[in-house]
């Protein structure tokens, strides 16, 4: 379990390890340089012709730092100045001096030649305005190279807490960053710049009153700590009665996956309230789940089946008619006043979004606490009544906000979810690919978190946990059948994979 955060808080982090621990900044800078050139080994890259790229920063200074280690590997280096020498920190300054005391030479500007690597420390993680003029020329000219590149700390250009290009970006192979993984470089664009980050740690403390945006991650190692093992006297009802209200006429595929993957996390049973021209299909192809067609009272079935459940999972291809509206009404109400943990998708956040305002509100203050939300962009941004333009440029903000508003466990979707929840650091979603950008994926997701909370995890950690397994089952399936073949009914085959060292 790591920490990822953003520029400000990196900033609080440095100086809280330089001021109060007493770690001086030459030090720090002399580690980061370490880090890179043993990175840089590790990798394999060629340094035989170096080209360094450096700005009057600490950045730089770091850059300068690696200059010289390299210099005395034996190879040949080229340490470029970009930024003004009058502007140097004094960190800066004493690189350079120690740099040119072993017989190194600082340019102004980049030399007509050919170079086996170029790194780019021109302007670390506190750039916040648009990259222009004699800076924009640089950086284009680096991404020109026909070399490795190699970005320390962060690619110079991407805005380190959105990742955000801001003007014109350095386009790297390696990042090799420091202490913990910028948001930056974990959202897009700013991952498609990063390339292959390597996170080293050189002794920066995040604690003792550090204060700014921060967010969980999850390793593969998490998962045997994160899963809950299964009792060795455990029967099916240890495991959760799961109720899942899904499928419509036409749909009855959403029922299947997001039934079959809350089975594959490990539900103990499983029902599909559903209408009765379903019935025949899951019955053929899910022999394992009980199949009850609704009846004509709604309501009174409602509240049987509801009394019955342990857990609730709505919305998968649920459909947008007057009956689920009472459903989804129905459900809202009777959670007001029973701890059930309830996960809704799809059309479930569509019906609620199209409710009138009042009863929306009113709805989910009295059901909050039990409902976990997992929105794509457009389903979050209808919630919002915004455009998708607006929730998806400030999506990571937005979705604490509604999350803290309403009590409500919010997975927010994207190519990085974000899992958030009132008091919580929030989750960022690492695992995962394109190849899962098909239908049913978001089916498989819910059934996953739903399985999750079958096994007894609290909402938060049922969430971010499915988000986590489900984004690696997708890269087992890209592993296996390429980018491009990936259907939603390989995540789910993926799950044993996944989870087979849990016992």
């Amino acid at each position: 379990m790591n920490y990822i955060i953003d520029g400000r808080t990196m900033k609080a982090a440095d100086h809280y390890t330089i001021e109060t621990i007493g770690i001086p900044s030459l030090v720090l800078m002399e580690r980061a340089a370490l880090q890179v050139v043993e990175t840089v080994k590790k990798e394999k890259i060629d340094i035989t012709r170096s080209l360094i790229v450096c700005g009057s920063g600490n950045n730089g200074g770091d850059g300068i730092a690696v200059g010289r280690l390299l210099l005395e590997k034996g190879a040949k280096v080229t340490v470029v100045l970009a930024g003004n020498p009058d502007h140097c920190t004094e960190e800066a300054k004493e690189q350079i001096r120690i740099f040119q005391a072993i017989g190194g030479t600082v340019e102004r500007e980049i030399p007509q030649e050919s170079y086996t690597a170029v790194f780019d420390a021109l302007f670390g993680i506190g750039l916040s305005r648009k990259v222009e003029g004699r800076y924009a020329g640089i950086l284009e000219r680096m991404n020109e190279m026909e070399a490795a590149k190699v970005a320390v700390d962060i690619p110079s250009g991407i805005d380190s807490s959105t990742g955000e290009v801001l003007g014109t970006a350095f386009q790297a192979d390696l990042t090799v960053t420091f202490a913990y993984l910028k948001t930056g470089m974990a959202l897009f664009p700013g991952a498609l710049y990063a390339g292959n980050v390597q996170v080293r740690d050189i002794g920066i403390y995040l604690r003792g009153g550090v204060e700014g945006p921060r967010y969980l991650s999850y390793e593969r190692e998490d998962i045997k700590t994160l899963c809950p093992k299964r009792g060795a006297d455990a029967h099916k009802g240890t495991y959760g009665r799961v109720l899942m209200i899904t499928g419509s006429e036409g749909m009855a595929g959403a029922a299947i996956l997001s039934a079959s993957a809350a089975y594959r996390m490990g539900s103990g049973l499983v029902r599909i309230l559903t209408p009765r021209c379903n019935q025949a299909v899951l019955q053929a192809k899910l022999p394992e789940v009980i199949v009850t067609p609704y009846k004509e009272e709604i309501s009174r079935q409602m509240e049987t089946l509801l009394d019955w459940a342990d857990v609730i999972c709505a919305g998968c291809g649920l459909g947008m008619d007057e009956r689920t509206k009472e459903v989804l009404e129905t459900l809202l109400i009777y959670l007001e006043n029973h701890e059930k943990p309830c996960v809704l998708d799809a059309d479930a956040l569509n019906n609620i979004a199209g409710m009138e305002q009042k009863k929306r509100e009113m709805l989910l203050s009295g059901a909050g606490s039990r409902l976990i939300f997992t929105p794509h962009v457009k389903e979050f941004a209808r919630l919002l009544g915004k455009t998708t333009e607006e929730t998806k440029k400030s999506r990571m903000g937005l979705a604490q906000q509604y999350a803290k508003t309403y009590n409500i466990i919010l997975a927010a979707k994207d190519a990085r979810t974000v899992v958030a929840g009132k008091g919580k650091i929030p989750y960022l979603n690492l695992s995962g690919n394109s190849a899962m950008a098909k239908a049913g994926s978001g089916d498989v997701l819910a059934g996953m978190i739903t399985g999750c909370l079958a096994l007894g995890m609290e909402r938060f950690e049922a969430a971010a946990f499915g988000v986590f397994v489900h984004g690696l089952c997708g890269d087992e399936a890209r592993d296996r059948y390429g980018a491009h073949s990936v259907l939603a009914t390989d995540l789910i085959e993926m799950t044993p994979i996944v989870l087979r060292e849990i016992h």
